[in-house]
């Protein structure tokens, strides 16, 4: 990892940018993938995923009997893992339920009451490739089904046998979704977006990837789904001191930057002695990784930055808004206060990252690439809409037309002020 040393503040966005393939050439490339799948159906989507994961599938959907025979192809240890993931993952996301809001009188006669409907259908992306992500499937997953959303399917890349995790095939069985297809990538996402001869359009998309799945996902956005957010590639921030553990921020360092060779992490920190023993401690752990290459490029794109003192550094954080942050200074709960922007933030030495990713219960697929500016993570209001409601009176039209008469003139918008004085007109008249 590179350190950088008190930099100018007119320095600090270059250096805090993501890696990144070019953006142009990536919208182009990703959106002659989806022209395909939205018009060829599921022999783009067979072609695709013959170029891109070497796979000839005959079928994308995997076979109810191999779903229900997921379970007896995986270790009881994991089963119980995944067991206490949900009860966490559950509890949390209950406590996130929305209520219905009113009726609220707003003024005498009118009555205004909103209320949360799920998404009717809703279609999850769960990463594969090298690291089959069967977390991802629990984090979508069960607030899907918390929700009731009317139809959930589930979407994630094959591997070299055309087959899919059987971990994930287990939670979706213990979650009830029927229908997983063996398709990742940019034509997943098209997929479920524009709906194929086997795979059903949805309202909704959720999930993370890799830039061209984030990519495909904005680009279907802008015309026929809604989406979570923009999702991936992995990034870690990490506000440390003097007194931080050095091992302990390498091995979580590290855990982010084995995601992918697009990953990012940085350290922010007042303590110059505190970079060497970190830079220390990641050559002596990434040496006994099995994925240290993936990690390695990984680490090239990322920096530990050596600043004055905590406010400059929480000022850059919050510039630099990361996906994941973690904070591990002796006065970790003052400085929580002065997060403003970060996907999910974890607190003191014995919170990693890690435990967010699986089974502590907050939900691991959030806002990367500076969209904690705007964006939140996943959570229960993202599988909801909410409807308002309204019941006016004769009574309350008369209290509150005038008002609306008079804006919708100032508008220029006659017909709007016609439809109150219609009815205003019609009982006076009577």
């Amino acid at each position: 990892m590179n350190i950088v040393r008190y930099p100018e503040k007119a320095h600090w966005q270059s250096l805090l940018k993501r890696p990144a393939l070019n953006q142009g050439a990536l919208e182009l490339t990703v959106k002659g993938i989806i022209e395909e799948v939205a018009g060829r159906g599921d022999a783009a989507v067979r072609d695709y995923t013959m170029e891109f994961d070497g796979v000839a599938l005959e079928s994308l959907l995997v076979p109810p009997p191999e779903i229900a025979l997921a379970g007896t192809r995986i270790p009881d240890s994991l089963k119980s893992a995944i067991g206490e993931a949900m009860v966490n993952i559950r509890s949390f996301h209950l406590k996130q339920v929305p209520e219905p809001v009113g009726p609220v009188v707003t003024a005498a006669g009118v009555r205004c009451w909103q209320k949360p409907v799920p998404i009717d259908s809703v279609g999850l992306y769960v990463p594969g490739g090298s690291a089959p992500l069967l977390s991802t499937a629990l984090m979508l997953g069960i607030p899907a089904q918390i929700a009731g959303c009317g139809e959930v399917i589930l979407a994630t890349p094959p591997d070299v046998d055309g087959n899919v995790n059987p971990s994930i095939l287990y939670i979706a069985r213990l979650l009830g979704i029927e229908k997983v297809f063996r398709v990742g990538g940019a034509q997943a996402i098209a997929a479920m977006a524009y709906g194929t001869e086997s795979i059903p359009a949805v309202h909704k998309i959720f999930g993370p990837g890799n830039q061209y799945v984030t990519m495909a996902k904005q680009i279907v956005s802008r015309d026929r789904v809604a989406i979570d957010m923009p999702a991936g590639p992995s990034e870690l921030a990490v506000v440390a001191d003097d007194t931080s553990d050095a091992a302990f921020i390498a091995s979580d360092l590290l855990s982010q930057a084995e995601h992918g060779p697009d990953s990012q992490v940085v350290l922010f920190t007042d303590s110059p002695s505190l970079t060497e023993r970190v830079q220390e401690e990641i050559r002596s752990q990434l040496a006994l990784l099995p994925r240290r290459e993936i990690a390695s490029i990984a680490l090239k794109n990322s920096r530990l930055i050596l600043l004055k003192d905590q406010l400059e550094i929480m000022e850059m954080v919050n510039r630099y808004a990361p996906e994941h942050l973690i904070i591990v200074t002796s006065n970790y709960t003052e400085l929580s206060e002065k997060v403003v922007n970060a996907g999910s933030v974890f607190l003191g030495p014995y919170t990693p990252e890690s435990a967010g990713d699986y089974a502590s219960g907050t939900n691991h697929t959030l806002p990367t690439n500076g969209w904690a500016h705007s964006h939140s993570g996943v959570n229960m209001d993202s599988f909801y809409k909410k409807i308002t409601f309204q019941e006016i009176s004769e009574y309350g039209l008369h209290n509150i037309g005038e008002a609306i008469m008079t804006m919708a003139e100032a508008e220029q918008l006659k017909a709007h002020s016609n439809a109150v004085a219609c009815r205003l007109k019609s009982k006076s008249d009577g």
